[in-house]
C-alpha cells in the first residue's frame, strides 16, 4: 500500500472513530436531559417488570457507584483529574498508533465517547446522572446510563480483539 493510500486509510478510519464516540457522547447527555425532565427524582418506572427499571439517580462516586459514600471533600476533583488524564493518555496513544484494527477502533471509540460524557457531567454538576435499573429477583445491578454501557461494550470489544487475534 503505498504511503498516500495508507495516511488516507487512517485519517477515514479516525473520523469514523471519533464520528462513533461523539455519537455516543451526543446520545448520552441526549438520553441525560430526557430523563432528567421526564423522571421525578426517587422515582421507579418499571420498562420490563422484573428486569428493567427507569429511575433518576445522582452518582457523587466512580463507576457503579464506587466510592459514592465517600464524605471526602477532594474526591470529585480526584476523579475529574484522573479522568483527564487517562483520557489524554489514551487519545495521545490511538491518536499516535498506526490504523486500529476494526475492534480496537471502535471499542476505543465507545470508551471515549462515554468517558467523555461521564466526564462533562462530573466537571457541571460533581456527579453523573444514572437511570437504568437492571435486576434479576432480589439482585440490583447499580444504576447505570449510556456512557456506562459503552463503555462496558468498549472494553468488550478491545478483550474480544486480543483474544481473537491470538
Amino acid at each position: 500500500m503505498s504511503q498516500n493510500l495508507a495516511a488516507r486509510v487512517r485519517k477515514s478510519s479516525k473520523a469514523l472513530y471519533g464520528s462513533l464516540a461523539l455519537a455516543i457522547l451526543a446520545g448520552d447527555q441526549a438520553t441525560k436531559a430526557l430523563v432528567e425532565r421526564s423522571v421525578p427524582s426517587h422515582t421507579v418506572i418499571p420498562v420490563i417488570p422484573h428486569f428493567l427499571n427507569l429511575v433518576y439517580s445522582r452518582n457523587p462516586g466512580a463507576a457503579f457507584g464506587l466510592f459514592s459514600d465517600s464524605p471526602a471533600r477532594w474526591k470529585t476533583a480526584l476523579l475529574v483529574v484522573a479522568s483527564i488524564a487517562l483520557l489524554v493518555f489514551v487519545v495521545s496513544l490511538v491518536w499516535k498508533s498506526k490504523p486500529l484494527a476494526w475492534q480496537s477502533g471502535v471499542g476505543v471509540a465507545l470508551i471515549l465517547g462515554g468517558a467523555v460524557s461521564n466526564l462533562a457531567d462530573r466537571i457541571r454538576f460533581g456527579q453523573v446522572l444514572d437511570f437504568i435499573d437492571a435486576y434479576i429477583g432480589s439482585y440490583h445491578w447499580p444504576s447505570f446510563n449510556l456512557a456506562d454501557s459503552a463503555i462496558v461494550a468498549g472494553a468488550g470489544f478491545l478483550i474480544f480483539h486480543l483474544i481473537s487475534s491470538e
